[in-house]
């Protein structure tokens, strides 16, 4: 007999036959396709995007720094190399680095020191 249990919003969540079932693709975790997508996904076109925005910021400047190819603690350390080199703070969010302040230049030398394929985006 299998016992099945499911989810509030009526996905299955176990199966006694296959153990724990991924919420994202419903496969079993050990077959799970999210992982393989969101790895294939983060790899972009290989050129890093460097670029300066005001927007939705009460008129601050953000630098941002797109398309690193790059796993969570290794995109954790890389900002926090970043943030070191322009003695600014910032954040990691969703695969874009933020150093606070308008950093384009030296975040594009410590980047390119780095040996990342890196280029100003933007005006």
């Amino acid at each position: 007999m299998m016992k099945n249990k499911r989810s509030a919003d009526g996905g299955l969540v176990y199966s006694t036959e296959a153990g724990r079932m991924c919420p994202g693709c419903r496969q079993p975790v050990a077959l799970c396709r999210c992982k393989a997508a969101a790895a294939a996904a983060s790899v972009g076109d290989g050129v890093v995007r460097v670029s300066r925005e005001t927007k939705g910021r009460g008129g601050k400047a953000v630098t941002l720094v797109k398309g690193l190819a790059l796993d969570g603690a290794a995109l954790n350390a890389l900002g926090k190399q970043l943030r070191a080199a322009c003695g600014s703070g910032g954040t990691v969010k969703d695969g874009v680095v933020e150093v606070q302040g308008d950093h384009v230049e030296r975040v594009l030398a410590t980047l390119l020191a780095a040996g990342h394929q890196a280029k100003r985006a933007g005006g």
